[in-house]
């Protein structure tokens, strides 16, 4: 199952002139996020272990990651059964309106594609997604 695709923001309404590279910023902010709470699908932890650590220690971004190794797409493979159990609600439901609101709250940015694919934004955002997922566990267990 495919959760979201870059291809599918930039080769739609996109903001001209901007890198494609910006489309990956929303998404892998929840996949850094996955990566970091333990929710890494199999074949990454066989394929990109080091991928892994490198996003866990800060030194790659979640849209690096998903530009580089996951080619923009952010699929089932990319999370183990419990990351999707939570993806396939919240990520295809939710996500994207909380992204708005919590990675530019000051409106400082043109589009939400202008947002950049900072650790700063990723500190705005993951604590929402955390509260979003301990509330699923509890109420899905």
């Amino acid at each position: 199952m495919k959760y979201d695709d870059a291809s599918w923001h930039y080769g739609g309404d996109y903001p001209k002139g901007l890198s494609e590279q910006n489309a990956h910023t929303h998404t892998g902010i929840f996949l850094a996020w996955a990566l970091t709470h333990g929710l890494a699908g199999d074949l990454h932890k066989v394929e990109w272990p080091e991928e892994i650590e490198a996003v866990k220690s800060k030194l790659k971004t979640g849209g690096q990651f998903l530009s580089d190794n996951c080619d923009g797409k952010f699929t089932d493979e990319d999370l183990n059964e419990l990351g999707n159990k939570f993806a396939s609600e919240f990520y295809e439901n939710e996500y994207f309106t909380i992204y708005i609101e919590t990675s530019d709250p000051y409106d400082n940015y043109e589009t939400i594609y202008h947002v950049p694919d900072t650790w700063e934004t990723y500190e705005r955002v993951a604590p929402i997604i955390t509260k979003h997922f301990e509330a699923w566990v509890q109420s899905n267990t």
